[in-house]
């Protein structure tokens, strides 16, 4: 992937936030490999090399700048400015790593061969898988002395280091000292209670907050999460762990903060990433305003709401169920036999506010008795079949590599069409081009009626039309009260058709 020095050189002289993770550089002087909004003095144009991913740079012999904290900045968007095998890659090294048969195992999950994904890898990020991965677990590690109180041998564990030996070894030849020496120049000295860890997860600015808040506020799952005073609260279940996080935005420092109580540390890295991704941190929407402001019905909703980004969800299986839920019925009554069911179904825990159940697994939903919440027999059938489908091994929401074909393999659910696969796929999976549209909504934001016609109007949108039914959704919730009564008139009951599309009509 070739950069265009002067372009990198403007926007490193600027210190502009925006540019932040999109590109490294790397200071021969110095040796180390900083963010483009270090805080530094500015080094001279001739000592400086830049690169497309921090991985490249740690290849170049450069080492992790201690003061700008390259393990802190946005995540690069895996789908721009890669290929599509490279970006599905990435999503699978994101998901566990290369732990599942290294890389000869990630290039047989994608089809192709080790000696092709190796040179693709080159070509567009400019390191290989392994150094990927290597640089991502070491990042995190950084983080975790930073920002944690954690002992060295679980900040092993939490890392993915076999070993303390290894670990110690590993961070001294990244960082050019050991685990001890970082933590005395860490910043962070408040001790935190046990089994509680607060991270800052960094985005590019615009991010709107509210809008995030506003979505999610509407869906919350009585029990399970809440909304309230700025931030987004939810119970959590991993491994057969519980705990819950809490996330509050701090716009001066371009930060989410992120509190995450589990007795566990060794899951931490992987609630941060789900976290990262279910707020869309690594979106770039420079990018994405850019390609979208073509079309001059979406020019004026993002400049009403810039920064807005696709709500993602904590766990696939809890938002398709609430996804099945919401179909012929308003957002509000889809949230009522939400709480209902997690009530019912989910395990109690004891969590703040109010947070009380986990959200039921397939396991217990794939035999459970639906119809005394209140679900219509067909939409507890379509529920019982998905969590049978997933418990079986037949449907996997986890390092999925084509998502036309888990489309497919979703659609095969009686009473899952192609309105609940693409909401699916678009906050479940992060698709940024997943686009339900036959969704009413939709069409009533950008006054049609044809689905069809929607689809071709969407193609200008591409590769960010997930971003643009966010931006139509928040128009179309926004209409009257007596709107959006017209447009549940149009579908009527015992309908064939994919019937999902009732889930977004109201957005705030």
């Amino acid at each position: 992937m070739n950069l265009d020095w002067k372009v990198c050189s403007r926007a490193r002289l600027s210190r502009d936030p925006r540019f932040d993770g999109k590109f490294f550089i790397g200071v021969t002087g110095s040796g180390v490999y900083c963010r483009s909004i270090c805080p530094a003095p500015t080094a001279k144009e001739k000592n400086c090399q830049y690169f497309p991913t921090a991985a490249a740079a740690a290849e170049a012999g450069f080492r992790p700048c201690l003061r700008c904290r390259p393990e802190s900045s946005p995540g690069t968007p895996a789908w721009q400015g890669t290929s599509t095998t490279v970006s599905r890659a990435l999503r699978l090294i994101a998901e566990s790593g290369l732990e599942d048969g290294g890389v000869e195992g990630l290039a047989q999950r994608l089809g192709i061969g080790s000696r092709h994904l190796r040179r693709l890898f080159l070509r567009h990020l400019g390191a290989t898988p392994i150094a990927v991965a290597n640089t991502r677990r070491m990042h995190f590690a950084k983080k975790l002395i930073d920002e944690t109180r954690l002992p060295m041998n679980q900040i092993a564990i939490a890392s993915g280091f076999g070993s303390v030996r290894r670990f110690n070894a590993g961070i001294r030849k990244f960082y050019h000292r050991t685990p001890t020496q970082i933590r005395r120049l860490a910043r962070q000295k408040e001790v935190q209670p046990t089994n509680q860890y607060v991270f800052r997860l960094n985005f590019r600015p615009p991010f709107h907050w509210q809008g995030m808040l506003d979505f999610l506020s509407l869906r919350c799952t009585p029990g399970v999460e809440l909304v309230e005073a700025g931030r987004y609260l939810r119970t959590i279940s991993i491994d057969g762990r519980h705990g819950y996080f809490e996330v509050s935005a701090d716009h001066d420092k371009h930060v989410l903060v992120t509190r995450i109580a589990i007795g566990d540390p060794r899951w931490l890295f992987t609630i941060v990433e789900r976290v990262r991704t279910m707020f869309d941190l690594n979106a770039d929407w420079i990018s994405i305003s850019t390609t979208l402001r073509n079309d001059p019905v979406l020019a004026t909703k993002l400049d009403s709401a810039p920064g807005l980004r696709v709500a993602g969800c904590w766990d696939a299986f809890e938002l398709a169920t609430r996804a099945i839920l919401g179909q012929q019925v308003s957002v509000k009554g889809a949230t009522t036999l939400a709480g209902r069911l997690a009530e019912k179904f989910g395990r109690a825990i004891r969590g703040p506010q109010g947070l009380t159940r986990l959200f039921p697994e397939p396991a217990i939903l794939a035999e459970a008795q639906l119809g005394s919440i209140g679900v219509t027999a067909a939409r507890a059938e379509t529920i019982r079949s998905l969590a049978r489908r997933i418990c079986e091994g037949r449907i996997s929401f986890t390092g999925v590599v084509d998502p036309e074909i888990f489309v497919e393999k979703l659609c095969e659910v009686p009473g899952i069409g192609k309105w609940t696969a693409q909401y699916v796929l678009m906050r479940a999976l992060g698709q940024p081009d997943a686009f339900p549209s036959t969704d009413l909504g939709l069409l009533r934001a950008m006054n049609l009626r044809d689905p069809k016609e929607l689809e071709r109007r969407s193609e200008a949108w591409r590769p960010w039309r997930a971003y643009a039914a966010m931006y139509l959704w928040r128009s179309s919730g926004q209409q009257s009260v007596v709107g959006r009564k017209a447009v549940l008139s149009e579908i009527q009951p015992g309908s064939t058709q994919d019937p999902g599309s009732l889930e977004d009509l109201s957005f705030a």
